[in-house]
């Protein structure tokens, strides 16, 4: 095994073990006892399902050069089903942009053994934990935020960062340190299709997050959606791998 290789793999065994921390966590008693009861009510479509109910981790490819961080998982989505952005229709869109652009092997996405594998891609959130009415409180924010720490730390392959929506822009800022490191006037600021150049070399896309609030009401539509992703494509394909 070469030197990428072995890289690739710490990543993969780094990533392995923040995954499984996350599924173990119990820091907020709120969500906690939120995922809970509705893995135990379910929806009626999914009655006969069984639901996942734990905190759900990151997904994708070890080597990713692209990582895509939404906000938090869908109750009746990732908290179902297991793996983020799966399963509901904020999903739909973001597989089949992936697929669309060469980083996903299929562009629907159901469950955990779909078959579906990325690559060149990792999907993440900033909160790990289904919340009521989609709205985590900061300090559940910042009680997951070490885990999107370690993955963009294990994750350092990745050159471009699609943020979606102004709160998973924010948190992966933080998570990543330039909220510290910048001034607030210097911090890239959140636009759909805004696009900043960080002094690592990590470009930073910023989209609406494709959710039915966004999507139904055509303030996000499929050729804005795809514009983003094809600017990250774009900009990855000109970046040179290293050996």
């Amino acid at each position: 095994m070469g030197l990428q290789g072995r890289a690739q793999g710490a990543a993969a065994r780094v990533l392995g073990k923040v995954a499984q921390d996350i599924v173990a966590c119990e820091r907020c008693v709120r969500l906690r006892r939120y995922c809970e009861g509705v893995a135990h009510a379910r929806r009626r479509a999914y009655a006969t399902q069984e639901y996942w109910g734990k905190p759900v981790p990151g997904f994708g490819d070890p080597a990713a050069r692209l990582l895509v961080v939404g906000l938090a998982p869908a109750a009746h989505g990732a908290n179902r089903t297991g793996r983020v952005f799966t399963g509901d229709s904020s999903g739909d869109w973001l597989f089949e942009a992936l697929h669309r652009f060469g980083w996903a092997s299929q562009p629907e996405s159901t469950g955990r053994d779909d078959g579906l594998t990325l690559k060149g891609a990792y999907v993440t959130a900033s909160a790990r934990c289904a919340p009521p009415a989609n709205k985590p409180t900061p300090e559940e924010f910042a009680n997951c935020r070490g885990y999107l720490e370690r993955e963009i730390a294990a994750l350092n392959c990745v050159r471009v960062v699609v943020t979606l929506g102004s709160l998973g822009h924010a948190h992966w800022l933080r998570a990543a340190g330039w909220w510290e490191r910048l001034a607030p006037g210097e911090r890239p600021a959140f636009g759909h299709g805004a696009e900043a150049r960080l002094a690592d070399g990590t470009t930073l896309l910023a989209s609406y997050h494709p959710s039915r609030q966004n999507t139904n009401t055509r303030r996000l539509t499929r050729a804005m959606w795809h514009g983003v992703f094809a600017r990250a494509r774009e900009i990855v394909d000109s970046e040179v791998v290293s050996p």
